[in-house]
Order: structure tokens, then sequence, then C-alpha cells
């Protein structure tokens, strides 16, 4: 009995070191989400960087950007996620530093803090995936514009980014991150391997996703505006008392559809990642659906595309409910004389919209479509597009972003 106790107890023993090694082995993240509540300040939808949206020379391998992001809520410390979702080969991270920026290409310098990846400063992300820094303690303001400077090794000819920045990011050749200006940079309006900046907050503390397409990206707003609808929404909820804690989370797509087609991956494709992978979401808004519409070739086709997307809207609000989301129906903008404009879409965008008012499957209705259209029935108001009927302008998007009520995000526990 002894013996078969004392064999016993050594392979408990060993067991127990077994399962110490493996709890060593764990992933920066899995270890500090049991000791704090993470929660997303800003994202960016990562999809193929297309032929004509790459960097242009001398291009990222072996050499520094520095990318600007406007982030919500603040916070004392914060993680960065990188991907290579997309990227057919390896992306090697030489050394990331963090900044406070002062507009254009500069930061200051007395602010820089290097990111590191379990415990080093240089990490190569494996093909298809995406990876977070370390914890790293780092006083971020709300509302300001943070500074990511990467040193790259070699990077996959495929590259993962959002092409849809509205933010000028900028490029020099070698080891720059000791440059605090960046001067004769090259410029180019893109973001690449960078989605995800998480802060660390209070249970008082949530986020709001937004699935969307160009009109959630900005098409139409200015370069380095920050005047999305999003970023007017989430200036108004960080100005509110009670949603000041309330981050905005913008996962638009230009170009992007529900189902299938159009730029990006589909929403449903990339709902898992993109919706539920962020942190701290509390509540969903779905805008999305315009560019399925606008697909639709012929008048037979308008009914199964009506139900596609009906269909897809409830598979992606029975998930986010499963997940403790409330979900918030956006309606489809009015676009009669844009390109998209024929009879049997027009009615296949009545009926969806009258769907996502009535059905009852969403926790609450944004009804953007009512208050962006005329007098005209189908057609938006001639001083809130873009010349095209069809994307709001600078105008529009802000009309778009004092509308939404702040009274549907207020976090109380």
């Amino acid at each position: 009995m002894k013996f078969k106790i004392s064999v016993l107890y050594r392979r408990l023993f060993k067991m127990g070191l077994i399962f110490s090694f493996l709890a060593g082995c764990a992933t920066a993240k899995q270890i500090e989400d049991k000791s704090g509540k993470w929660v997303g300040t800003w994202a960016a939808a990562p999809q193929l960087v297309e032929p004509g949206n790459m960097p242009p020379e001398p291009g990222l391998s072996m050499n520094t950007i520095r990318q600007i992001v406007r982030v919500s809520i603040g916070g004392n410390t914060i993680r960065i996620r990188f991907s290579n979702d997309f990227g057919a080969n390896s992306l090697l991270l030489e050394s990331v530093s963090i900044s406070a920026s002062l507009g254009g290409g500069s930061i200051d310098l007395n602010t820089r803090k290097f990111l590191t990846f379990n415990g080093k400063k240089s990490v190569s992300v494996p093909v298809r995936s995406e990876i977070y820094s370390d914890t790293l303690a780092f006083p971020l303001k709300q509302d300001s514009r943070l500074a990511i400077d990467v040193h790259y090794g070699e990077t996959p000819p495929q590259l993962t980014g959002h092409p849809g920045s509205r933010t000028t990011s900028y490029i020099l050749g070698g080891n720059q991150l000791d440059n605090p200006d960046f001067k004769g940079a090259v410029k180019t309006d893109h973001w690449y391997t960078i989605t995800g900046i998480d802060v660390r907050g209070s249970e008082k503390t949530s986020a709001v996703a937004i699935l969307g397409n160009s009109i959630t990206d900005g098409r139409g707003s200015g370069v380095n505006r920050q005047n999305r609808w999003p970023d007017i929404f989430s200036q108004r909820l960080l100005e509110n008392s009670s949603t000041s804690n309330v981050s905005v989370l913008n996962l638009g797509i230009g170009g992007n559809c529900v189902v299938k087609g159009g730029l990006g991956p589909a929403a449903l494709e990339r709902f898992d990642r993109d919706i539920l992978s962020q942190s701290g979401v509390k509540w969903l808004i779905i805008l999305e659906g315009i560019n399925d519409i606008g697909g639709i070739s012929k008048e037979e086709d308008a009914a199964q595309t009506v139900q596609s997307l009906i269909d897809a809207y409830s598979l992606m609000i029975g998930k986010a409910h499963a997940k403790g989301i409330k979900v918030y129906g956006a309606t489809i903008l009015p676009f009669a004389r844009s390109f998209y404009d024929t009879p049997f879409r027009q009615q296949a965008w009545r009926e969806v919209n009258e769907w996502i008012r009535t059905s009852g499957k969403f926790d609450a209705v944004i009804d953007f479509a009512r208050l962006m259209e005329s007098s005209e029935p189908g057609v938006i108001h001639p001083d809130m597009h873009d010349s095209d009927h069809l994307h709001p302008n600078q105008a529009g998007y802000r009309k778009m972003g004092e509308f939404v009520d702040l009274g549907l995000f207020e976090n109380k526990h």
C-alpha cells in the first residue's frame, strides 16, 4: 500500500509540475484577462490589402511605418493587436513603440514606450494569425491620438490591413523608431497590420461595436478629421456623464456585403472575429446590406436577397445575444438616383428596412433611413450626400452621429 501511495504521489507531483509548466506557457492574453477587464478603445476590421492599396515605396519590409489612430476611452494599461490574417508567409515585427501624437508625423518622444511580446521586442506573426502585445503601462487619454511605430523585418507579399483609414500613415526606410518628426516620410492613407487597442477598464466600462460598410468606414468624410458618424457618436458618448465610460469600435469595411461578394470577407464570414472576439463589447449596431441589395442583378433574384439578409441578420443577432450583447438594427440609407437605383432594388430596400423596424428581433432600431430621406421618397437629402446619392458627406455623417440615442448605451450594472 505504501508503495502504491508513494508512486501515486510522485505521479501527481510530476503532473503538478507539468500543469505548472503549461500554465507558464499560457499566452499573455489568457493570464491578463484573469486580473482585469479588457475593453477595446479602437479597432479596424482586417482585410486583404488590394494591389492598389499596398504600401508605396520603399514599402514595409526592413522599414518603419508610423500609424496614427484616434482612441475613444482612455486608461493606464493597454495592449495592441496585430494581424497577419491574410498573409501567405509569416510577418516579422522587429520592434514596436507607441507615443502620443503631436499631429502630422510628429510624436512626443518623451511619451514613447516599447511593446513586448512574451517579454521580447520582436515577434514573428504566423500565417493567418493575430497576436496581442504584452500588457503595457501607458497613460492613454480618452479621445486622443496615438502613434504606433512599427519597424518591420520581412513582410509577406500579401498584407493584412485596413485601406479605408481616412488617416495618414508615414513610411521611412530603415529603423526610424528614434525619429520624432518623420520628415521626408512617404505618406499613405491606409493602416497596415494593426487591428485593435484594448485598455484595462472597470466593470462599468464597455464597448459598442459597429458592423458596417463604406458608410460606417467613412467614405465621403475628411482625411485626418476623424469625422465619420461613429467618431461623432463616440465624442458624444465621452462628453455625456452617463456614457463617458463607453467606447466605440468601428468595424466597417468599404464595399462590404452581408452575405457574399463585395470587398473584404462578408459580414457573416467575419462576424466571429470582428465582433465576437472584441474585448468588452456590450452593444452591437448593424448597418449593412446596401451592397447586397445593390448587387441584385435581376428582378427575380430580389426576393431571395431580401430573405438572405433577414436570415443573416437573425443569425448574427442570435450569436450576439448568446454572448450577452444587445443588438441594435440601423435601417439602410436611401439610394434612389444613385448607381444602385432600380425599381426592384428599391422594393428590396423597403422590405428589408420594414423587417428591421418591425420584426422585433433587434433590441432597438436606429432609423437612419428616415433621418436621411428627403421629401422625395427613397432619395437622400440633397445637401447630405457626397455627390453620388448614396454616401453621406461630412454634414450627413455629423447628422447621423448626432442622431443616435445615447440612452441606449447607459452602462448600468
